[in-house]
């Protein structure tokens, strides 16, 4: 396992602490249920009581009764000194519903090629609020702890895929509080350039940091609405991602998150008025290959 670090890239590989409550007044029973199962998927698990209890801001018997209920309703699971981890139908539910989900039918076999490519960790984010969650990841199997996992958030103020995100929307950020337990809500103070270049570029990049044991690439992945539909996003230990390097990955995550836009676009139903425009290469043979040239 690596070591933790407090650096942008590496932040979005901590769990993200649990929603606060509704805005207007405390939360209820369902509010406190959720916020313990978002506790109890965190990277980590199994999880003691008073780590939930923590994290979740809830007194411990509290945390206890819900899950005594959650338990018995098979989204929770027993583990040893009085732990607790997500349960058979909690695993359930998730399975079913990444395996259902069209958007991500047309993410990983782009996420397989684009890590087989650069060789880097190869993720795909979508938001979540003030968060960005990586549902989807590709590890390049060196068993460094240097990419996100499966359903880690990151705070949009933690690199470069909350830059991007930014960017694109032109929201300000919000600061993190340099109290806060989790290392990847931090304290930011927007360039404008760098906002300017991410939104033309359509990619961000984490700034170089000697320090940092990891670096990340971000590209935006557009639904065929031209809302943001996620965020493709290629991270490693930075002695392999310096600036040269990343010149070379941005074509192809840009390339490779066009070919997901393209997937999308094709199972979009057809709308009155447009008529289609040329792929220009996104079809056939591949991401990032030309397509045949036409016959004269």
């Amino acid at each position: 396992m690596g070591k933790q670090v407090n650096t942008p890239s590496q932040a979005a590989a901590h769990p993200a602490p649990d929603a606060p409550p509704p805005a207007g007044g405390a939360p209820g029973p369902v509010d406190k249920a959720l916020e313990v199962l978002s506790a109890l998927v965190a990277t980590g698990a199994p999880h003691r009581l008073a780590d939930l209890s923590r994290r979740t801001g809830l007194a411990k018997p509290t945390v206890h009764r819900l899950l005594r209920s959650l338990a018995a309703a098979g989204f929770a699971e027993p583990g040893e000194n009085g732990s607790y981890r997500p349960g058979p139908a909690l695993l359930g539910l998730a399975a079913a519903v990444l395996g259902e989900e069209p958007l991500l039918t047309h993410v990983r076999p782009v996420l397989d090629e684009l890590r087989a490519r650069t060789g880097q960790f190869a993720s795909f984010a979508v938001r979540d609020r003030e968060w960005l969650v990586h549902v989807e990841v590709r590890s390049h199997g060196t068993g460094l702890a240097l990419g996100p996992r499966p359903g880690e958030r990151e705070h949009l103020t933690a690199g470069a895929c909350g830059l991007l995100v930014r960017a694109l929307t032109g929201e300000p950020a919000e600061s993190g509080d340099p109290t806060a337990a989790d290392p990847s809500v931090r304290e930011t103070h927007d360039d404008a350039e760098e906002l300017a270049r991410a939104a033309q570029n359509g990619w961000a990049l984490d700034p170089a940091d000697p320090n940092a044991a990891r670096r990340a690439l971000a590209v935006a992945v557009r639904a065929p609405d031209g809302t943001l539909a996620g965020v493709l996003a290629l991270s490693g230990p930075v002695f392999t991602f310096d600036d040269a390097s990343a010149e070379i990955y941005a074509p192809l995550a840009l390339s490779a998150a066009r070919s997901i836009e393209a997937g999308l676009a094709a199972a979009a139903p057809p709308r009155l008025g447009l008529v289609a425009e040329a792929d220009n290469g996104r079809s056939g043979g591949g991401w990032g290959r030309p397509s045949p040239a036409p016959r004269a």
